[in-house]
Order: C-alpha cells, then sequence, then structure tokens
C-alpha cells in the first residue's frame, strides 16, 4: 500500500451533490468528480464561490457564443484555484498546530510512517531551510485530483439564438468535453453511459489527451464500464485515434447510485475476476493499436504504455469489503459514493434530504422509472420530488415544465425531441391513452407508470441550490436524490474523518448493522430485477425478451457457482462478508430455479 496516497475516491452523485466536492477535500487528498451535465448551476456555483473568496467575477450569459464551454472552463480553473490555493497554504502553514496538514496526515491509510519521515526531516532541518521541509511535502502529498464526469448520451444537439442548429460540436456533451479541454485542469475525464463514437472522435482535436514523447498525459480518460468486452472494444476504438484509456472504472449494474444499466445478468465477482485475469491482455491489445494510431497521426510512438488503472464501485460498504477488492481483484482503487452524502464536509445537501436519507431503511430505497431516459433509476421514496408528482395529479395538470432541456429524447410526437416527464409529452400520451381500447384499470395503470417520471433536470440540482441559499430562475424546488441502497445502512451524520477511518477499518460505522455484503446485495436485485422484468415480457408476449432473460438466468447461476467458490476459498479470510453467505447463494438459486418461462 502507498501510504501517501488514498485507495478511495469519491464518484459523481448526480448533477449537484458532488458539483464542489473537490473545493472541500482536495486539498487533503481526497480525488472526487464534477457533474458536467448543468452549466447553469455551474455558473451559479462559479458565483457563489467569487463571493465567498473574493474572486473577480463576471457572468457569462447563456447568450454568449458557446456559453456552455466558457461557463464550465471558468468554472473548473475557479475550482483549481481554490484547491490549489488552500493545499499551498496547508503546505506554507505546515508548523502551525491544528493545521490542515494534521487533518491530511490523519486521513492517509496508515499516517504512522509518512508521519515519522515528515518528523524527521523537521527535526534534522534548520529553522532557516524551511523551503526543503515545504518541497518535500509537495514531492510526497499531493492534492486529490478534480476529475469531470460526462454522460455520453446526453448530447443534445443545440441551436443558436437566431434558431439555427448549430454543428454538432456545439451539441451538450461535445461543449462540455470542449470546457473541460480547454481548462487547466491536469485530470481526467470520466466517460460513461455508453459509446458514443461522434464524441469519442471528437477527443482527437484536443492535444492535452495525447501523451508526450515519455508518455505522461497532461489529460486523462476513464471508462466507466459494465464489462471486460465493453473495456476492450472502447479502448481500442479510442486508442487506434492515439487516446489512451487511463482507467477503466467498474461499476455494479445495479448495485450502485442514480442511473443503472443492468448487465446481462452478469455479477460483479465475475466481471471483476475476468479483468484481473485478463488485465495483461488489455493492456498489451490496447497499447499495441495506440503504437498504429499514434503513427498514423505523426505523432511519436512510446517506449512503454502509460499506466491503465483498473478500480471499481457499487455497494461497498466496508473496511473488508474495501480491503478485498484491493487485494484479490488487484483493484488500484476503490470508489465510495452514497455513504458520502452523509459527510457534510464532502456533500452539502439541504436538510430535509439529508434526512430523509439518514432515516432511510431497506424497503424506503427501490429501483424506479423515475428516469425520462427510460433507464432504471435507483430512488429513495419520500423524496420532494416525488411530493411535486403528487400535487401537480391533485391538481389535474401531469407533467413537469421543461426548462433546462437536457434530457430530451422522445420524437415519439414530435420532430424535435421532448423530455417524456415534461408536460408537453403527457398530454400527448394520455390522449393516446384514452383513444385506445384499453380497459379503464389498464388506463390508469399506463398513466400511473408514464407519471412516475421525474424532472431529474432541476430534481438532482434544486439540493445544491437550497442547501447554499442560492436563487433559481425556476419557483420549483423538489429534489430528487439518488443514493444506492447501500446507504440504508449507514444511519447517521458523520465528519470526513470518521467516514475515512470507517473505510481503512480504524473505526467502524456499522457495528451490529444487520447488512447483507455487497455481492449478496447485488445477486438480490439482479434476481428481483429479472422476475419484474419477465413478467411484464411475458405479458406483452414479448419473446425476444423472454429469450434474453432466459440467458439472463444462465449468467446469473454461473455467478452464483462463481459465488460459492470464492466464498469457501476465502471462508477463514473473511468475517462479515462469510455471514449466511450460502444459505442466501442456495436462497437466490432457488428462486431462480422456480423461474417459469
Amino acid at each position: 500500500m502507498n501510504f501517501n496516497s488514498h485507495t478511495f475516491s469519491i464518484p459523481v452523485m448526480g448533477l449537484g451533490y458532488t458539483i464542489d466536492t473537490p473545493v472541500k477535500v482536495g486539498h487533503l487528498g481526497i480525488s472526487s468528480v464534477i457533474s458536467l451535465v448543468d452549466d447553469i448551476l455551474i455558473e451559479k456555483m462559479r458565483e457563489f464561490y467569487s463571493k465567498k473568496f473574493d474572486i473577480p467575477y463576471q457572468n457569462i450569459s447563456s447568450k454568449v457564443e458557446d456559453s456552455r464551454a466558457k461557463r464550465i472552463t471558468a468554472y473548473l480553473n475557479m475550482v483549481d484555484k481554490l484547491v490549489h490555493d488552500k493545499y499551498e497554504e496547508m503546505i506554507n502553514n505546515f508548523h502551525k498546530k491544528e493545521s490542515e496538514l494534521e487533518k491530511y496526515f490523519d486521513l492517509l491509510p496508515n499516517s504512522t510512517q509518512i508521519r515519522e519521515k515528515f518528523n524527521h526531516l523537521v527535526e534534522n532541518t534548520k529553522n532557516t531551510n524551511l523551503k526543503e521541509v515545504k518541497n518535500w511535502l509537495r514531492s510526497n502529498l499531493a492534492p486529490g485530483k478534480i476529475d469531470v464526469n460526462i454522460m455520453t448520451k446526453l448530447d443534445k444537439a443545440n441551436v443558436s439564438t437566431e434558431g439555427e442548429q448549430l454543428p454538432a460540436e456545439y451539441n451538450d456533451a461535445h461543449a462540455a468535453l470542449r470546457g473541460f479541454a480547454n481548462s487547466n485542469l491536469c485530470s481526467s475525464l470520466v466517460l460513461s453511459a455508453g459509446m458514443n463514437p461522434r464524441l469519442y472522435s471528437y477527443l482527437e482535436n484536443f492535444s492535452d489527451f495525447y501523451p508526450d514523447a515519455g508518455g505522461k498525459l497532461r489529460k486523462k480518460i476513464i471508462l466507466k464500464v459494465s464489462d471486460f468486452r465493453s473495456a476492450m472494444v472502447q479502448g481500442r476504438f479510442l486508442a487506434k485515434k492515439g487516446i489512451w484509456v487511463s482507467e477503466f472504472r467498474i461499476e455494479s449494474g445495479l448495485n450502485c447510485g442514480g442511473h443503472a444499466f443492468a448487465t446481462h445478468g452478469h455479477l460483479l465477482g465475475p466481471i471483476l475476476n475476468e479483468f484481473k485475469e485478463k488485465r495483461q491482455e488489455l493492456l498489451d491489445a490496447t497499447f499495441k493499436v495506440l503504437q498504429s494510431g499514434l503513427k498514423d497521426k505523426g505523432l511519436p510512438e512510446l517506449q512503454q504504455a502509460p499506466d491503465m488503472k483498473i478500480t471499481a464501485q457499487g455497494g461497498v460498504g466496508t473496511n473488508e469489503e474495501h480491503q478485498l477488492l484491493l487485494d484479490e481483484y488487484q483493484l488500484d482503487s476503490v470508489g465510495w459514493g452514497s455513504p458520502f452524502m452523509l459527510v457534510p464536509e464532502a456533500c452539502h445537501i439541504d436538510s430535509e434530504s439529508l434526512e430523509l436519507l439518514r432515516a432511510a431503511d431497506e424497503q424506503d430505497l427501490y429501483l424506479s422509472k423515475a428516469s425520462p431516459l427510460g433507464v432504471h433509476f435507483n430512488n429513495v421514496r419520500g423524496a420532494s420530488q416525488q411530493k411535486a408528482i403528487q400535487n401537480y395529479l391533485k391538481d389535474g395538470k401531469p407533467g413537469f415544465p421543461c426548462t433546462k432541456r437536457y434530457l430530451v429524447f422522445n420524437t415519439e410526437f414530435t420532430d424535435k425531441p421532448i423530455c417524456t416527464a415534461s408536460k408537453r409529452y403527457l398530454r400527448k400520451k394520455f390522449n393516446e391513452i384514452e383513444l385506445s381500447a384499453h380497459s379503464e384499470e389498464e388506463k390508469q395503470t399506463l398513466k400511473d407508470k408514464l407519471t412516475e417520471k421525474e424532472c431529474l433536470c432541476e430534481g438532482l440540482t434544486n439540493s445544491t441550490y437550497l442547501a447554499n441559499g442560492l436563487d433559481t430562475d425556476s419557483k420549483r424546488t423538489g429534489v430528487s436524490i439518488c443514493p444506492g441502497p447501500n446507504i440504508a445502512y449507514f444511519k447517521q451524520l458523520v465528519s470526513l474523518k470518521e467516514m475515512v477511518d470507517h473505510i481503512y477499518g480504524k473505526i467502524n460505522l456499522l457495528k451490529g448493522v444487520k447488512r447483507p455484503n455487497l455481492f449478496i446485495k447485488e445477486l438480490g436485485m439482479y434476481v428481483d430485477y429479472l422476475e419484474n422484468n419477465l413478467k411484464e415480457a411475458q405479458a406483452e408476449e414479448d419473446k425476444k425478451q423472454v429469450n434474453y432473460f432466459k440467458k439472463f438466468r444462465e449468467n446469473l447461476q454461473e455467478g452464483i457457482q462463481y459465488y460459492h467458490q470464492f466464498f469457501k476459498d476465502y471462508e477463514n479470510k473473511l468475517h462479515e462478508m462469510k455471514e449466511n453467505v450460502f444459505s442466501e447463494l442456495e436462497h437466490y438459486n432457488a428462486r431462480l430455479e422456480n423461474i417459469k418461462f
């Protein structure tokens, strides 16, 4: 273990929940990810922090050409400055008691070794040579990375102020990419939600994504993937363009926060095992293509492959699980998301939503169809955005006004895409249902499914506005929250140090809490998903989907066999994770056997 750096990171959460997390924790060496979806919120946060830290601010109006990219660049540059200013202040004030440097040391996995080296250096350095101490600190204690996230499919085309459609480079995801590429950051772009060939090709326009002669990268690419095949296909696709993937981030298909992209029944353990077994194959195959890609562009080939990390996230909740993933699957780090929503020092959330999360139990957290994208969405019951839906239904006015338009995809009734949570779409869809031959009961069921959709553009940012006392252009303050199911077991607000100590096993925030391990929890979610979706496919007599779920079940059964052997091999090493595990595996296997096709 590298005692100088952390083995966890804080992934992107929602559109606003980690929008300023780097400002809070970056100088302490903790890496986190900012969402680049909402440039309106990003501009508001730039104004907020400019006032807070007395930084000159000039508004970037939405009417300015390329305003989306410019807003993102300006905000990222400001965050970069704030983090590095706080870091330098920490270095310069290292000699003060209760300094930020003490916090930095205390948060490390095992601070004893690095602290002893530091104290030895200070004791043997004359006061007149403080510069040597500061240089040592800069060499050994780095600030956390300020990474950014783009959901590749959120790439809406835009129009000019005159109403003319703009070229593809002004699409939402393209503009966000350009905003990051033009920033001062030396960090990573996390690309999630699948492959977007046109967006990937757009990376070729920015020199920061290409390695220098020594293989160093100013800006790196992280691909969030669901399986090994996807990593190989996407990694080679980018390598052919001379673009190296520095990290493949594997996320649980269902046991995660926000949008849940179910795999074909492939479970996290077997997926991670395949990456471990084929890691060198992935590196060699991708590097071979990279060399050809660089040569085709007239760029120098490299002496050796740049670093390629393999990481994972989704449902991790204990030190035992954290360490197992690092050791057994040889991961470089592990993402801890939802538990940090209960750490005000890392994520600033409005008080009502914070209490809802703290009090949420297993039955309050569910896989919903709330997303207008048509993708399953991990949700919590009782969020204020859901109350807003009930209020508009009482008024007989279903749907939300669509103002931000980040999630417009549907062209069922219109030439230009609209959002399935919008008033406009629901009016047309309700009218279609009323004219159909369905029974009244069937009509109501169809309407209920439609009105489950939430306005995530506002819902996933309103908490940030409320928590920071910011004005919005909207009177609607409903909050959508998208925690992973794992948050049900965390019941208290804690300090940053307490959560980090929990991750590293110095304390146990879940002592006495009955909780399935991350592998069993994910398995249970997949079995529920299969049963529920198969019923729908059978009711609709969708033979193609029914056949798909046959293979889905086979993959789950293979996963159960893997876990039987895995837990048998680890029986003497595990304590919390092995509790009831074999009976749970038998329980889920029996449920799968009882499914009728």
